[in-house]
């Protein structure tokens, strides 16, 4: 049975062509468990075709020899045709992963557009080539190139979001790009890939193959890439980081977190509790800056808890095309499976449990559903406060002081995001300052496209947006002018 969401080519260079193979992909709704699309899954013939492309029009092609603002002409025609499009893109990704149309319609879509518009006029800003003063005499020129060939590697929960902080920096330092959606959520790559043939991206300038580990893996080895920017699990960027190290090849790692949230006692409790029903389990909890550890003082730790259980809790769970739905399926019955198995790990470390756990939710007979769950009293030496579980799953901890607070919080292997919640923004910026974490919030958090989003510790390698995550896309060369010309200003 064929769907209108069907695919059979491969974007090589750019350009449509057949895939190597006949090998495909079924993406099956994580709510109704049936196909909703096939696609082709690239093989590590199709990588190497679209290397070779890649490499082609880098070394030889008109794209990394444009001015910056002729790239930036393309790139801003493609902010034009992608936000045509946001509402299809959102349902696309809502279909593929789960996510709730909400969610997709207020992020999932809307934020990769926006992205794209803050990249383009940090591009415009952007010191692509500049001329310094000597310090031994002379003038010199500081110059930042493209990188070369790209490999990116987004995930599947956010996966425009994840690929295009990727593919638009690339493209506008003047880099070729190869692009190895992950299999689960292939869709919305070939709504983009669309619109990149659309706005005039040239030939050989993107190649878009979705496939599993091992084609990624053939991706990440692949002699003609230079860089590979990838976003996903820590133990995956373990092992790309080795490869890279051993190759000496460029690479960017965002990868996991366990961010936690410090409750001051002169937070306001309905504010905390709203906005763990976004930061806490956002994406139905399948998000990399999810406020998984709530840390409260002990004298509020039993009020706070019992606040988010009955806040979390009543969310409603159901099909995420359903405007009216706050938590979706996991994107995978294994996930599904995973998620539950920490709610038992939780329950047999000792945490109480509030509200949730195992089992499916009332009223779905089907998808891959996980019960909204809330723990209390939970030691932060347990494996559901220092594992990332990547669902639904929200660990209430108890703390002295603020001291202490802030030792639980750096108390973990990860770096990525966090928050505190008080009535002083002063004390608030105090904790902010002392938790080593990439991106930090003040009752609040958000990823803001014009400052560096990134890890500290396990949470990876480098940074993207602002200028930082521009940059990691160049290399930057130097060149002695010796003396200013005759007549130049001094």
């Amino acid at each position: 049975m064929n769907t209108s969401l069907d695919r059979n080519a491969l974007l090589i260079g750019t350009q449509w062509r057949r895939p190597e193979t006949d090998a495909m992909i079924e993406v099956i709704s994580p709510h109704s468990e049936d196909v909703v699309a096939r696609v082709p899954e690239g093989s590590a013939a199709d990588i190497d075709s679209a290397v070779i492309a890649a490499r082609e029009a880098f070394d030889r092609g008109p794209w990394p020899r444009m001015a910056p603002d002729e790239r930036i002409e393309v790139v801003a025609r493609l902010s034009a045709l992608y936000a045509a499009r946001l509402e299809e893109m959102a349902t696309v990704i809502s279909t593929e992963m789960g996510s709730p149309i909400s969610f997709s319609n207020l992020a999932q879509a809307p934020a990769p557009w926006m992205m794209i518009e803050a990249f383009t006029k940090i591009a415009r800003e952007f010191p692509w080539e500049e001329t310094r003063a000597g310090a031994l005499g002379g003038e010199v020129m500081v110059r930042r190139e493209a990188v070369g060939v790209v490999a990116a590697i987004p995930p599947w929960n956010v996966p425009q979001f994840t690929v295009l902080s990727k593919v638009i920096p690339a493209l506008l330092a003047g880099c070729t790009i190869v692009v190895k959606p992950a299999p689960e959520t292939p869709l919305d790559s070939y709504l983009l890939a669309d619109l990149l043939i659309e706005a005039g991206v040239p030939e050989g300038v993107v190649s878009i193959v979705a496939g599993g580990r091992e084609v990624g893996e053939h991706l990440v080895r692949h002699p003609g890439v230079d860089k590979v920017a990838f976003t996903g699990s820590t133990e995956a960027g373990r092992k790309i980081g080795a490869i890279c190290g051993e190759q000496l090849k460029r690479c960017s790692l965002e990868l996991g977190g366990k961010s936690a949230a410090i409750v001051l006692d002169d937070a306001d409790l309905t504010t905390v509790v709203e906005g763990m029903k976004f930061l806490g389990v956002m994406n139905s909890g399948q998000a990399c800056v999810a406020q998984t550890r709530v840390l409260v003082s002990r004298e509020r730790h039993d009020e706070v808890a019992e606040a988010l259980a009955e806040g979390i809790g009543s969310m409603v769970v159901g099909d995420p095309l359903d405007p009216a739905t706050e938590i979706g399926p996991m994107v995978a019955r294994r996930q599904q499976e995973r998620v539950n198995s920490y709610i038992e790990i939780g329950r047999q470390e000792g945490a109480r449990l509030l509200t949730g756990g195992t089992g499916r939710p009332d009223g779905l007979e089907s998808g891959w559903y996980v019960r909204p769950t809330v723990f209390a009293g939970v030691d932060n030496s347990m494996r559901i406060a220092q594992e990332e579980i990547f669902g639904p799953v929200l660990s209430v901890i108890a703390y002295d002081d603020v001291d202490d607070a802030v030792r639980i919080a750096n108390d973990s292997d990860y770096g990525l995001a966090g928050t505190v919640w008080t009535g002083d923004r002063d004390a608030g910026l105090g904790v902010a300052r002392r938790v080593r974490t990439g991106t930090y919030g003040v009752n609040t958090y958000t990823m803001d496209f014009a400052a560096p989003f990134g890890g500290f510790k396990a949470s990876g390698v480098g940074r993207e947006f602002g200028p930082e995550g521009l940059a990691q896309y160049t290399e930057l060369k130097s060149v002695y002018l010796g003396e200013p010309a005759p007549g130049a200003d001094s």
